[in-house]
């Protein structure tokens, strides 16, 4: 069973779904969409900016993050690009752009703080914004369910 509900938020809906957690969806004057690629990188996209990081399973299967370094050395990314380095006390791992895109902000606080990666994944320990610049592969992402079924 699933259903839109009135959140906190004035104005911002929530999507709940049995069995998963709730989504935030839209205020009415943007719709923020949820999508997530095979390796494991979540995209939140609010009108023609994607907020990128890894999924709560990458960071869980990675264990304590200790340094996080964002590929600063061309602003504009190809889907598939290397785009970040993450560092784990078990191992470090590449981060790939799920889509084109100009990297237009670093999320400044993982600087001296990697290790909201492994606390907040899909939150406070956000990557990289993008301003997108090839929409029309958002269609090749997958969508929460979707994702679910693949790390099932």
């Amino acid at each position: 069973m699933a259903a839109l509900c009135p959140g906190p938020d004035a104005g911002m809906l929530w999507f709940f779904q049995a069995g998963g957690p709730a989504r935030r969806v839209g205020n009415g004057k943007k719709t923020m969409t949820l999508y997530f690629t095979k390796e494991h990188e979540w995209l939140r996209v609010e009108g023609d900016v994607a907020t990128v990081g890894i999924t709560k399973h990458a960071a869980e299967e990675l264990g304590e993050i200790v340094f996080f370094e964002l590929n600063t050395s061309a602003p504009e990314v190809k889907q598939g690009d290397s785009i970040a380095v993450v560092e784990s006390v078990k191992a470090a791992s590449d981060v790939y752009a799920p889509v084109d895109g100009v990297v237009t902000e670093g999320n400044p606080s993982l600087a001296n703080n990697p290790e909201l990666i492994s606390s907040d994944p899909e939150g406070e320990g956000w990557m990289m914004k993008l301003k997108l610049t090839n929409t029309a592969q958002l269609s090749e992402l997958m969508d929460d369910a979707a994702y679910h079924a693949l790390i099932s």
